[in-house]
């Protein structure tokens, strides 16, 4: 997959003769409703063992104690206590813990993961892998300079519950619709919560301004935050720009991640970028709504996003078409119903042909049965897990350039060798975000750690 294996940090309780009977030690940090989903794939994996939880609302925190504790205590174990935690710096200083889950809203990720790089914690942390460019640079030279291993929540990547995406990517990349020609894809789409913004009182169970961190100063509101009545549910930061992109980065995080496999693209990128879109405006959540984005790549492939299109990625090349989406099957309870999954097959093609085993000869992706499974399995074995740093920052510069065109509405150049929009100071300054606060700010932990 055109990249190269570095040696890693590997805890030295899983090395020595007795190693495969060995634990990695995890921490959760961030239990909310996909936190809690992560912990949950991650206990289930004979390698890991959940030691500690973390959290800025302790509601969530108990939560979270709770589901671990449960989950051991139902398999038959006494006198279990996971540790909590509300400060991630306590986490990561702690010496039994050999690696994390990030899974806080999106503002937050780069900041935590550049800590835990740091601290010599291997990482899983979801997509996208971080807010805007310049956070995703940083944290890949960081994972890099400290040689840990970091693995994408970019779940499509791995063989369950999603085989659909890896055997579409798989035949596009091989050949089998002859030259690629157009991807279409489609996100979804966010609507206006129809509720006007204002502010809230903060609730005492919730640190407010470390979970703010490096946004711009605000006050507080439940919409844009997460609910206090129940644990589940979409929460506010998604469809809040302050914290999250919306659709674009969201779900486009998962499909211009497989676009870029099934063309070669995993280190590259667009050449130009045409987005445009609507904004929600007198809304608590103030993300795009509709949109349309074509990006041309490499080899005159035209990427095609617009929220009028099924929810997926439609492959179409000169001698046939293949479509891959989810079945019905969620990462969690909320996630979104995909219209057509209970009629429709996840995965079609214009011949069957196209869908047929390929030979032994062609390239095939690594195999991932589980995608926390490949994660730790990756630390384990000391090698690069399927959805890595290198890649996963290449598919959130592309999603956060279609959302720097959307706010500058106009078309933009992208030179993927340095990572810049071409002769664009404008564009350029959207890559990054000044932190409200020195002490939130990657940058000065970039140079106080001596990466470059």
């Amino acid at each position: 997959m055109g990249l190269a294996v570095f040696p890693s940090i590997i805890p030295a309780r899983l090395l020595g003769a007795d190693a495969p009977g060995k634990k990695i030690n995890v921490a959760q940090i961030g239990c909310g409703r996909m936190g809690r989903s992560d912990m949950g794939n991650v206990l289930k994996e004979p390698l890991a063992r959940v030691v500690a939880v973390c959290d800025l609302d302790s509601k969530r925190l108990a939560a979270g104690k709770k589901l671990a504790e449960d989950f051991y205590t139902g398999r038959g174990e006494s006198g279990v206590n996971v540790k909590t935690f509300h400060d991630y710096h306590d986490v990561l200083s702690s010496p039994e813990i050999d690696a994390v889950v990030v899974t806080v809203p999106d503002h937050s990720h780069a900041r935590l993961a550049i800590a835990a790089a740091i601290a010599g914690k291997h990482i899983y942390v979801q997509k996208p892998v971080t807010y805007n460019i310049a956070e995703a640079i940083g944290l890949r030279k960081t994972v890099e300079a400290k040689k840990i291993i970091l693995q994408t929540g970019s779940q499509q990547r791995s063989e369950h519950p999603w085989g659909s995406f890896r055997t579409a990517s798989e035949a596009v990349r091989n050949g089998r619709i002859g030259q690629l020609k157009t991807i279409r894809i489609g996100v979804g789409l966010d609507k206006p919560s129809g509720h006007a913004p204002a502010p809230m009182p903060v609730p005492a169970n919730l640190d407010y301004e470390h979970w703010l961190g490096s946004a711009p100063e605000q006050p507080y509101m439940e919409g844009r935050v997460h609910s206090q009545k129940q644990l589940e549910g979409r929460p506010g930061w998604i469809t809040t720009e302050d914290f999250g992109l919306g659709m674009i980065t969201n779900w486009g995080a998962h499909h211009i991640d497989i676009a870029h496999w099934a063309m070669g693209q995993e280190l590259g990128g667009p050449l130009t970028i045409d987005a445009h879109a609507e904004f929600m405006a007198n809304d608590v959540w103030t993300v795009h709504s509709t949109y349309h984005v074509e990006m041309l790549y490499p080899k005159n492939v035209q990427v095609i996003l617009d929220n009028k299109f099924e929810t997926g990625l439609r492959f179409e090349g000169d001698e046939g078409w293949v479509f891959c989406t989810r079945t019905a099957e969620k990462v969690t309870a909320s996630d979104a119903n995909l219209p057509g999954t209970e009629t429709k097959p996840p995965l079609r093609a214009s011949d069957p042909k196209i869908l047929s085993p390929l030979d032994g000869n062609a390239v095939r992706w690594m195999p991932s049965k589980t995608h926390h499974g490949n994660w730790l399995e990756s630390i384990a074995a000391n090698r690069q897990p399927i959805a890595p740093i290198q890649q996963s920052a290449r598919s959130l510069e592309a999603c956060a350039a279609a959302w720097i065109g959307m706010k500058l509405k106009r078309k933009l150049t992208w030179d993927a060798a340095t990572e810049m929009f071409v002769g664009d100071d404008a564009a350029n300054a959207l890559r990054e975000r000044k932190a409200r606060k020195p002490e939130y700010d990657f940058n000065l932990v970039l140079k106080a750690a001596g990466i470059a």
